[in-house]
């Protein structure tokens, strides 16, 4: 029993310490002079779909690198065996930061 309530005080321990050393930052106190800006746009015309990603990269207050790509896609997707379209124009968007 003793044994038990050592290896679970041990484990809560470790787990406080886990969860105290991840700090956040508010985007007010991030450094923007050097960063990295992404900016996520979706434009509908017609019948299709424009996903627009922009990136400036930032170094010391200066623009040093800036581009922009579009994916373009149907308004409506449809898949065997569906009955309705799926409609692409409010879907989420997904980000993944490495």
């Amino acid at each position: 029993m003793k044994k038990a309530i050592g290896i679970a005080s041990f484990i809560a321990l470790i787990a406080t310490a886990c969860t105290q050393q991840q700090s956040t930052q508010n985007l007010e106190s991030l450094d923007k002079k050097s960063a990295r800006e992404v900016t996520l746009k979706t434009i509908t015309s017609g019948d299709s779909i424009y996903h627009i990603t922009a990136q400036t990269i930032w170094v010391n207050g200066k623009m040093v690198q800036q581009k922009v790509d579009t994916i373009t896609t149907a308004k409506n997707f449809s898949d065997w065996g569906d009955n309705q379209p799926t409609s692409l124009e409010k879907i989420p968007i997904y980000v993944t930061v490495e």
